[in-house]
C-alpha cells in the first residue's frame, strides 16, 4: 500500500537532506545530487545545492509543483557514448503518482510533464513535425472497454496548445491508438464505433451483441472536416471471419465484441496509401486514400504474402513503413500467446514478388518479456531501434545490429503505451516556480521550470525585501527540481535560469520565506 506523504512531512526531509551536506566546507556553491558531488563558480558563497528531489514509494514529489508526481525512472546506458535524446512516454495514473505525459532527459532526469487527472488521461505522446516543425502531439480523453473517448491535441515547443481535433460525426469520439500527423499536416485518428443488436451466430457469438467497428479517419486541423483517406470502416472492408478473437464471452453493452482492434494508421511514401493495423486479425491492410479499398492484406487469414521464416506476428501494434521497402511492427505475441516472448521486427516488404523477408528482430535482453498489449517499434534515422515494451515497465535502445544501448525502467505497475526517442528543444513561456521554506535559521530554496530544456544554471536573488534583491549564489541545475541552501536570511528570494552560455532565460516570480 502506498504511503500518505504530507507537505510537512517532505518539508522535514528537506531539513534532514540539508542537515547531510551543511558541513561541507567549499569555496563557493557545492553541487550534490544522488550521483556526485563538485565544486563549482559562484557569484558569491551562500547558496548549496542539496539532493534534487524527494523520492518517496518510487514517486518523486516535488515542493515547487505539487501537482507533479512522476514515477523515477531508471536509465542504463549500457554503450558510452551512445546518442542523447529525449524520451516521451506516459505514465498511467495511480494512488501512487498523478501519471500524465512525460518528457525525460538522456539521464532519465524529467524534464516535462502534463499532469493527468484519475477520469482525464493522456496517451500516445510523441514528438511530430506539423508545417515544418516539431510539435508534440497526444490523445486525451477517459477509456472505455480497452479504447478511448477523446480528441487529439497539437502542441509547440512552448507547450501551447495549437490543435485540438475532434472525430467527425454524431456520438463518436477519437481513440487513444493512433494520431499520426501526415506529410500533408492533417490528422490520421482511430476511432471505435459501437453498434447495438448485431446478429454474431454465424462466428459463434450472440444473436443481438453489442460490438465495436474500427474506424479510421483523416481530419483537416484547421476545419475539422473530413480529407484524403475521409472516414474508413473495418465493416464495409474486413469480414468477421479475419477475426482472431473469439467472441465467446463478449457481445453485451459492459463488455463488447471487438473483432478487429484498430491500432495504428500511416500514409505510405508516395502518398497515396494508407497502412491500417488490426490487433485482432493479426493483419496490416494497405488501403488506397482515394477509395478506401484494400490493396493487399500482410499477415492474418488471408495475407496476399508469402511470410518467410521469423515474418509472421500475433496481436501486433505500432506498424511503420520505411525506406528500402522495410516496415516495422511491435509484435506483441499475445494475448492469448502464441510465442514465447515479445517482438520488435524489421521486415523487408517485396510488392513485386509478394514475399516478406525478417531483416532484424530485438528482443528484450536479459529476461523474456511478453506484452499483453500496448508497445511501439521506433526505427531511428540511423539505423538505431527504440523499443517501448507495452504492458511491461521496460523500454530498450538498440544499434541496428542488436547491441543493447540503453536499459530504461519504469516502477512496477507504470507501462507506457508507447515509448518514443527524439531530440526535443522546449521553451516554456512561463516562470520558473520557486519556493523558499527556513531550517535552522537559513533558507532552502526550491526552484523548478516545467518543460525547459535550455537551464543549466541557478542564480539565487536574496534581500531584505522585494525591491533589494541581489545575487548570493550560483548552482548547476541537478534536475527537475534544484533544493538550494542559502545562508542568507532574505527574507525574500527569487531565481535566475541560466543556459549552458550564462544567458538569462527567465527570472521566477520573488517568494517570501514561509
Amino acid at each position: 500500500m502506498a504511503r500518505e506523504v504530507t507537505r510537512r512531512q517532505i518539508l522535514a526531509q528537506a531539513g534532514t537532506a540539508a542537515a547531510g551536506v551543511a558541513g561541507l566546507s567549499m569555496a563557493g556553491c557545492s553541487s550534490h545530487s544522488a550521483a556526485k558531488a563538485a565544486a563549482v563558480k559562484a557569484t558569491a558563497s551562500e547558496a548549496k545545492v542539496l539532493p534534487d528531489s524527494f523520492v518517496i514509494d518510487g514517486y518523486h514529489k516535488f515542493i515547487t509543483r505539487p501537482d507533479i508526481n512522476p514515477p523515477v525512472i531508471k536509465l542504463a546506458r549500457k554503450v558510452t557514448g551512445s546518442k542523447a535524446h529525449h524520451i516521451f512516454m506516459n505514465a498511467p495514473y495511480s494512488g501512487r503518482g498523478r501519471g500524465g505525459a512525460m518528457i525525460i532527459d538522456p539521464h532519465g532526469n524529467l524534464v516535462w510533464m502534463g499532469p493527468d487527472t484519475p477520469d482525464f488521461h493522456k496517451l500516445d505522446f510523441n514528438v511530430q513535425d506539423f508545417q515544418g516543425e516539431p510539435h508534440l502531439t497526444w490523445w486525451e480523453g477517459h477509456e472505455t472497454h480497452g479504447w478511448g473517448q477523446g480528441v487529439a491535441v497539437v502542441a509547440d515547443t512552448h507547450y501551447h496548445r495549437k490543435h485540438t481535433i475532434h472525430a467527425v460525426g454524431n456520438g463518436i469520439m477519437i481513440d487513444h491508438h493512433e494520431f499520426n500527423v501526415t506529410p500533408q499536416n492533417t490528422g490520421l485518428v482511430t476511432i471505435y464505433k459501437t453498434l447495438n443488436g448485431v446478429d454474431l451466430r454465424g462466428i459463434g457469438g450472440r444473436s443481438d451483441a453489442t460490438m465495436a467497428e474500427g474506424v479510421a479517419q483523416e481530419i483537416d486541423f484547421k476545419t475539422n472536416k473530413l480529407v484524403g483517406l475521409g472516414h474508413w470502416s473495418s465493416l464495409e472492408h474486413v469480414k468477421l471471419e479475419e477475426s482472431h478473437q473469439s467472441p465467446a464471452g463478449f457481445g453485451t453493452a459492459s463488455n463488447p465484441y471487438d473483432y478487429f482492434h484498430i491500432n495504428s494508421l500511416v500514409v505510405t511514401a508516395d502518398g497515396e496509401h494508407v497502412l491500417i493495423s488490426s490487433r485482432n486479425c493479426w493483419c496490416v491492410y494497405k488501403v488506397s486514400r482515394k477509395t478506401g479499398k484494400i490493396v493487399w492484406r500482410l499477415g492474418g487469414k488471408k495475407s496476399d504474402f508469402e511470410m518467410g521464416p521469423g515474418t509472421v506476428f500475433y496481436w501486433q501494434h505500432h506498424v511503420r513503413p520505411h525506406p528500402g521497402n522495410l516496415l516495422t511492427v511491435f509484435d506483441n505475441g499475445a494475448a492469448p500467446p502464441e510465442e514465447k516472448q515479445s517482438r520488435a521486427l524489421v521486415l523487408h516488404v517485396d510488392e513485386a514478388k509478394m514475399k516478406v523477408s525478417l531483416v532484424h528482430e530485438y528482443t528484450h535482453p536479459g529476461q523474456r518479456v511478453l506484452a499483453n498489449a500496448m508497445g511501439s517499434a521506433q526505427l531511428l534515422d540511423d539505423g538505431r531501434m527504440f523499443v517501448g515494451w507495452g504492458t511491461t515497465p521496460y523500454f530498450s535502445e538498440f544499434s541496428a545490429d542488436g547491441k543493447l544501448l540503453i536499459a530504461g525502467r519504469m516502477p512496477r505497475g507504470n507501462p507506457s503505451y508507447r515509448t518514443f526517442a527524439a531530440h526535443w528543444t522546449g521553451h516554456p513561456t512561463t516562470k520558473p516556480d520557486v519556493a523558499a521554506h527556513p531550517r535552522n535559521g537559513q533558507a532552502v530554496v526550491y526552484v523548478s521550470w516545467n518543460g525547459s530544456t535550455a537551464t543549466r544554471s541557478w542564480t539565487v536573488l536574496a534581500g531584505s525585501s522585494r525591491s533589494s534583491l541581489t545575487a548570493v549564489g550560483s548552482v548547476p541545475r541537478t534536475g527537475f527540481e534544484t533544493a538550494i541552501s542559502v545562508r542568507h536570511k532574505g527574507p525574500f528570494y527569487a531565481v535566475e535560469a541560466h543556459d549552458s552560455k550564462g544567458r538569462l532565460l527567465a527570472t521566477s516570480a520573488t517568494v517570501k520565506l514561509s
